[in-house]
């Protein structure tokens, strides 16, 4: 836990559900007053709810690109800085490759590239302004690779991981890090859908996890919390997989 006297003020991208609110939910037992944002209302509240009076919530659809410069100067004007930012949000989209159409590609890149992209530059300003900061992007094992079915989706979080080396180099000397989540097969009510329905694919996916289990989403929170605090002070430019051994079994 920082030690600072003013709390830090983080933004969580898609932080009502999955593995989004257990980052958020690391974040606020751990002090920090967590903004997040999501495009559903609902899910946002319930989010609150159960999270209390340290996080704060934001109903934005980040596809609205011209409208994040206006988004982030107005949580600053609230909040007074930024000091963290994960950008969780991301969609899938599981497909024959011949299927894909170019409506397809194009949209899953807007939301798990372009909006990064636009979030993280904004909220980059006001980190330059205050002379530190700390980005973590969430990938994936799709990066990691190749996965049948998912090549748009694949292609984004390549993408996410290049940036993050790049904005890393540029940004560090600016006292901002930036590093990478790579889970891996997480327990959250998306994969229990996907996997629940494809009993060979889960036999594959816990057959080749040296832990043999799916991970908890608890234990991405906590390697956003150590990736955003003073713990992992000469740390940046990583990408971290977070996945019981996945990416390294046979």
């Amino acid at each position: 836990m920082e030690t600072n006297e003013q709390k830090k003020i983080a933004i969580v991208t898609g932080g009502a559900s999955g593995i989004g609110f257990a980052i958020a939910e690391k974040f606020v037992t751990n002090d920090i007053t967590t903004i997040i944002i999501g495009r559903n209302e609902e899910k946002l509240k319930a989010a609150k709810s159960k999270l209390g009076a340290l996080c704060q919530t934001f109903a934005f659809d980040l596809n609205n690109l011209a409208a994040i410069p206006e988004l982030i100067k107005n949580l600053v004007e609230k909040y007074s800085r930024i000091d963290i930012l994960v950008n969780n949000a991301g969609i899938n989209l599981k497909k024959e490759f011949t299927e894909v159409t170019d409506e397809d590609f194009e949209k899953i890149i807007h939301t798990n590239v372009q909006s990064i992209f636009t979030i993280s530059r904004e909220v980059v300003k006001n980190m330059i302004k205050n002379k530190g900061g700390s980005i973590v992007n969430i990938s994936s094992m799709a990066s990691q690779y190749g996965l049948p079915k998912v090549i748009a989706y694949s292609a984004s979080k390549g993408a996410i991981e290049a940036m993050t080396r790049a904005m890393a180099v540029e940004l560090s000397p600016k006292g901002i890090r930036v590093n990478c989540i790579a889970p891996g097969f997480i327990a959250t009510d998306m994969s229990a859908k996907a996997l629940n329905n494809d009993p060979e694919r889960k036999n594959k996916v816990l057959s080749r996890t040296p832990m043999g289990e799916l991970g908890a989403p608890s234990t991405i929170g906590d390697a956003a919390l150590f990736l955003v605090t003073s713990e992992s002070a000469y740390i940046t430019g990583v990408v971290l997989p977070v996945d019981g051994g996945n990416s390294i079994g046979f």
